[in-house]
């Protein structure tokens, strides 16, 4: 889902790849310091104002790739209304039932192969990699980008990932899932063989340090992502407004208007 989730793209630094090494790295250090405080403020979600911030300070981030349409203030407004209320009670968190409702929709929607069909484990277990290997990564100073900030992510009691997302952390997983799939096989294998990567970093942390290594969350994009050609196809035969309904369509049943539909 290229543009529902475009609002994170410039974490995999797709925006640098065209620009000489000294401006890459002044580039990525700025969104390293953006994304420490924007970091900071997700933790600190108390008002409805705090969430409209976070949300405009990340979108701000990607203006200038955002399309037109995605870049709205009504946009904006809702997803920062469904960040609010998620981080502030978790009876409105959003479920990963639904999120694996939406996915497999637009899967079907756009005629991509049955492989790319997920289940509520394989998304709570790309959650749990995400999430726990971000963590690691934000302690050591690593890689602190929008794509690994730990602080946007819902969890229980347990320390662990909850059972549902914030909104921000719903774009993002559905982003990583469309861009890197890879990571969907992964959790499908591990689901199937009974791993969970919290708890094999938590396992490792006790060893020896030169042993430990910590779970990847980003992986290089292979030619085997079967989202992308039907995306292309689906554009090609149905044209770009066609999508872009779609997107709208699927976005309005991940954050509905009615706040008493997110229950």
């Amino acid at each position: 889902m290229y543009m529902l989730c475009s609002i994170l793209a410039i974490s995999l630094g797709f925006a640098f790849q065209n620009e000489m090494p000294n401006e890459q790295s002044r580039k990525a250090a700025e969104a390293r310091q953006q994304a420490i405080q924007l970091n900071e403020l997700a933790i600190r979600i108390e008002s409805e104002t705090v969430s409209e911030t976070l949300v405009n300070n990340v979108a701000e981030m990607f203006k200038s790739e955002l399309p037109p349409a995605w870049a709205t203030s009504v946009i904006r407004q809702q997803v920062a209304l469904a960040e609010y209320k998620s981080a502030t009670d978790v009876s409105y968190l959003i479920p990963e039932e639904r999120i694996a409702e939406v996915w497999n929709e637009y899967v079907r929607e756009i005629r991509a192969p049955d492989e790319a069909i997920v289940t509520v484990a394989e998304i709570h277990n790309v959650r749990d990699a995400q999430y726990a290997s971000g963590q690691v990564l934000w302690k050591r100073n690593q890689n602190q980008s929008v794509w690994t900030m730990p602080n946007i992510v819902a969890v229980g009691p347990d320390g662990k990932v909850a059972k549902g997302c914030r909104a921000l952390e719903t774009i993002r997983l559905i982003f990583s899932m469309d861009m890197l799939f890879e990571n969907v096989l992964s959790a499908r294998k591990q689901v199937q063989d009974g791993i969970v990567v919290s708890d094999e970093i938590a396992r490792r942390a006790n060893s020896s340090p030169q042993s430990e290594r910590v779970a990847a969350t980003l992986r290089a994009a292979t030619d085997t992502n079967p989202l992308h050609p039907a995306e292309q196809r689906y554009i090609r035969e149905r044209g770009r407004d066609s999508f872009n309904l779609l997107l709208a369509r699927l976005f309005a049943k991940l954050f509905p208007d009615n706040i008493a539909q997110w229950r």
